[in-house]
């Protein structure tokens, strides 16, 4: 699986944040005012202006201003979601692709936890084949639950019985 790009995320999220009542006009522009002032390459003056016309309606500048970003490449996608954050963090937390990520965060450790699960239980009983890995996994309470602790304790002082 590869790596979601900022520009991936904001193609993704453009629905969500274009849909009615999302981002108020106030958020919009201080987020467009905040791009223009510290990041002059991302927006220049004159596509801040256009961006904030009034004349135009707020659904179409934002979808103007995230169509240029999106052209723009990687960075500018990043600092758009840097600036969403400062202005509108609770709209951030609820982006799609931010949703997307905890699942596989949650796969990922999942897949390690089973993948240690099976080296220590599946490894020969040989002290030799992995020196100080139950050791390790000594310390490993201090981090785990107490009710796993208490598992993981005993099988270690089983092992350590017979050594």
């Amino acid at each position: 699986m590869t790596e979601q790009t900022y520009c991936d995320r904001l193609v993704q999220d453009t629905p969500f944040l274009t849909s009615l009542g999302r981002l108020s006009e106030q958020q919009v522009d201080r987020i467009i005012l905040q791009l223009n002032r510290y990041y002059p390459q991302i927006l220049s003056n004159k596509d801040a202006e256009k961006f904030r016309n009034p004349k135009l309606s707020l659904r179409v500048r934002l979808c103007d201003l995230l169509g240029h970003l999106q052209r723009s490449g990687e960075r500018d996608c990043q600092e758009f979601y840097r600036a969403l954050y400062i202005h509108a963090q609770p709209l951030h937390s609820c982006l799609p692709s931010r949703h997307a990520l905890r699942p596989v965060a949650f796969l990922t450790c999942l897949g390690l936890a089973a993948g240690l699960a099976l080296l220590i239980y599946c490894c020969p009983p040989d002290p030799k084949v992995l020196p100080g890995a139950r050791r390790v996994l000594g310390f490993s309470p201090v981090i785990i639950d107490r009710h796993v602790s208490r598992f993981l304790l005993a099988f270690l002082t089983d092992d350590l019985g017979g050594l």
